[in-house]
């Protein structure tokens, strides 16, 4: 098998590396709002709402605007919790554009699988696909900041700093800039299946005085949500050897929505005992 190249990973992302720099170059949008609206973008893409990328930059100036616009709202709408929307919620420039339905509440009730979708299409596609881009940026920036009088254009250092998001994770740019071309993650056009143990894992208290048992917990679970428990760990027991919390890994990202349905918290009892769930976060 020949070697791949870096030109045929830029080939198989053309208008992916098109639309980027339409938007960072022609645009002059903000460059780690126009990688997150990309990430976005191509994670619909592969979730059936088809031609984002292939038409913006056929679009006016107007509409690419009102879709760029919605992209954030969209993004903005995965970082608060217990989201209240009005108007239903409509974005009416991307519906238009895919010819499919699509509003915010569908970003509040499935908002962990899509963070997840995100999170990998970040990582695997938009941080190799775009790499060259941000060094070009970065460049230029630089030779603003010293200009061409120090020397050689060429020998400016260049850092690629690492991309950090309260929701998405870090990616090391740095790393990326050589990527391994035989990583088929970087071969598809949509989010791989990557997730985190973090990202599927749910945090449990009970109410002191009201012991449940790991095995009321797995009944609870798998009688509304099916076979849906990887892992139950029953945390803290307190001198009467009650649990007083739990770290449940589900399979799924998208049973945590299914649980939680936009909320923040959610609330379950079985034989009369309480159990609050919620996104489990991990404290370094």
């Amino acid at each position: 098998m020949a070697p791949l190249s870096q030109e045929e990973l830029h080939r198989f992302h053309k208008m992916h590396r098109e639309t980027f720099c339409y938007l960072v170059f022609i645009l002059h949008r903000d460059l780690t709002q126009s990688l997150l609206v990309m990430a976005l973008w191509i994670w619909l893409e592969h979730n059936g709402y088809p031609n984002i990328s292939n038409q913006v930059m056929a679009l006016h100036l107007t509409f690419v605007d009102a879709l760029y616009n919605e992209a954030l709202s969209c993004l903005q709408c995965l970082e608060v919790e217990n989201l209240v929307i009005s108007n239903g919620g409509d974005l009416p420039s991307t519906t238009n554009l895919t010819q499919r339905h699509i509003s915010l509440r569908i970003f509040n009730e499935k908002r962990y699988t899509i963070i997840a979708g995100i999170k990998s299409v970040l990582k695997n596609i938009c941080a190799r696909i775009f790499a060259d881009i941000f060094q070009i940026i970065l460049k230029r920036n630089d030779i603003r900041r010293f200009g061409t009088s120090q020397g050689n254009i060429s020998d400016i250092p260049l850092t690629i700093p690492h991309f950090s998001h309260s929701l998405f994770g870090t990616i090391d740019m740095q790393n990326i800039v050589n990527p391994d071309l035989f990583d088929m993650r970087i071969w598809t056009k949509g989010p791989c299946d990557d997730v985190t143990i973090d990202d599927k894992s749910m945090f449990l208290t009970f109410s002191r005085g009201f012991p449940v048992s790991k095995a009321e917990v797995i009944k609870l679970f798998t009688s509304r949500y099916g076979n849906c428990i990887e892992k139950l760990s029953m945390r803290n027991t307190d001198c009467h050897h009650q649990p007083l919390f739990a770290i449940m890994i589900l399979k799924t990202v998208g049973t945590i929505d299914q649980i939680l349905k936009g909320q923040r918290v959610a609330k379950l009892q079985i034989h009369g005992k309480h159990i609050w769930i919620r996104k489990y976060e991990r404290r370094d």
